[in-house]
């Protein structure tokens, strides 16, 4: 483990043969037990830089050094497959189970696979994807993350491999909850094909809740602002943005003044550029 951390042996033993021994051996080496437990320090202090170990635990809850082992073991595993010494203190604190005694790294071999192969991701792009969302390393290659990339890859979602946390959380959602989303937007009027196209110019919509977000959203735009589906066809993007901070305001701003823009201009123009135009 020590040379795959880059530590040096500790030591107090010098390969000078004219130098004295050390005081607490006559024999030429010094006893194991004190470069274990060097080293089992190094390794600790090393943990606790990258932020797999929380710095304020007590000496008392460490982990033995069987567990200390079994992690840079993992540790070593993972920068194999791209991961850097800056990316562990993210998969440690939302997968804590992979720095167990009990993980054992082949059962996330399936899903390096997957991004290799059926995703033709870069070691790069892996890396950005596995640290967006590092639960995707505990889904099932075959039952989500296959039938996913399917799915969205027919309805024209395209440049999964760029590591984006959109596209980290879209490959990790499971068909059943995309398809929700697809029979929302026909509840409203879009047919299959609209649908689709709608989605894969705002793959963002899979990641809403029906309930509390887009549903909301669409009543104020057919309700209050009186807008037609034709014009959110044209900008799917609306509903990426806040009702309560952007959407409502400017609606009821140019409401005031018996001005009507497209939806573009109204959500899309910064403040400035926005109350400046329609003062």
């Amino acid at each position: 483990m020590l040379h795959s951390l880059h530590l040096p042996v500790v030591s107090s033993y010098s390969s000078d043969k004219s130098s004295n021994p050390p005081s607490f051996s006559s024999s030429q080496n010094p006893p194991l037990y004190l470069k274990f437990k060097t080293s089992h320090r190094e390794n600790l202090r090393y943990l606790r830089a990258i932020g797999v170990i929380d710095p304020s635990t007590k000496p008392h809850k460490l982990p033995s050094p069987e567990v200390v082992s079994q992690i840079l073991s993992t540790i070593d595993f993972f920068k194999l497959k791209g991961l850097t010494d800056g990316d562990f203190s993210r998969l440690a604190y939302l997968c804590p189970q992979f720095f167990s005694i009990n993980f054992d790294p082949s059962e996330v071999e399936p899903v390096f696979d997957f991004l290799i192969t059926d995703l033709h991701a870069s070691v790069e792009e892996r890396r950005g994807l596995i640290i967006g969302c590092p639960q995707m390393l505990s889904s099932n290659v075959e039952y989500c993350l296959k039938p996913t990339l399917d799915y969205l890859t027919k309805l024209g979602v395209k440049k999964l491999n760029v590591p984006s946390t959109l596209n980290a959380r879209l490959l990790n959602t499971r068909v059943e909850r995309l398809r929700e989303t697809l029979r929302f937007l026909g509840s409203i009027g879009l047919n299959r094909r609209e649908a689709a196209e709608f989605c894969a110019r705002m793959p963002a919509i899979f990641g809403y809740n029906i309930e509390h977000h887009l549903k909301i959203k669409f009543e104020f735009l057919a309700v209050e602002m009186e807008r037609s589906l034709e014009e959110l066809k044209e900008f799917p993007q609306y509903f990426g943005f806040s009702l309560g901070k952007r959407i409502a305001p400017r609606h009821w701003h140019l409401k005031q003044r018996n001005v009507r823009i497209k939806l573009n201009k109204m959500l899309l123009w910064s403040d400035n550029r926005f109350y400046t135009k329609w003062k």
